[in-house]
């Protein structure tokens, strides 16, 4: 009998011991860090609908406008839309002035716009471009094609 009360507590005891083990756990609380990086941005293309046609010397200022191409996932923020007349010198006939992007001026204001993403998105107008009267002769101006550079200020 003393020997199955002994194998009773030694079971009992070994329970207890197992079951205090299962319950037993210790709690910490710790620190850490980590990271994250910000994106960038594309840049967005002005595009210029319709071609001015029929400019001359004095003549009214024709409008500009636009829409845009954002290849970001997400809608961007723009200013303005300035445009400034690519630098040229035309002279086919050498006994008159040559043409160049002096002959020519870009005016007016676009405004700021949230250009939305994707291709030929938004829209843009406010801007003009116009012939100036010059001083001396224009002829080398007649059918001259000018290359206008557009860009979306931040």
């Amino acid at each position: 009998m003393k020997k199955s009360r002994f194998v009773a507590l030694a079971v009992l005891a070994l329970a207890l011991a197992v079951g205090g083990i299962a319950f037993a756990y210790w709690t910490q609380g710790g620190s850490g860090s980590g990271g994250a990086t910000a994106g960038t941005t594309s840049a967005i293309t002005v595009n210029q609908t319709g071609t001015p046609t029929g400019l001359y010397p004095g003549g009214p200022a024709v409008p500009l406008s636009g829409t845009f191409d954002n290849p970001n996932a997400h809608p961007v923020h723009i200013s303005s839309v300035t445009v400034v007349v690519t630098p040229f010198s035309v002279q086919t006939d050498n006994a008159k002035p040559a043409c160049t992007a002096a002959d020519f001026a870009v005016g007016g204001a676009s405004g700021a716009n949230v250009v939305p993403a994707g291709t030929g998105v938004g829209s843009w107008s406010g801007l003009t471009v116009r012939l100036v009267d010059g001083v001396a002769n224009q002829d080398n101006c007649k059918n001259v094609n000018i290359t206008l550079d557009y860009t979306a200020n931040p």
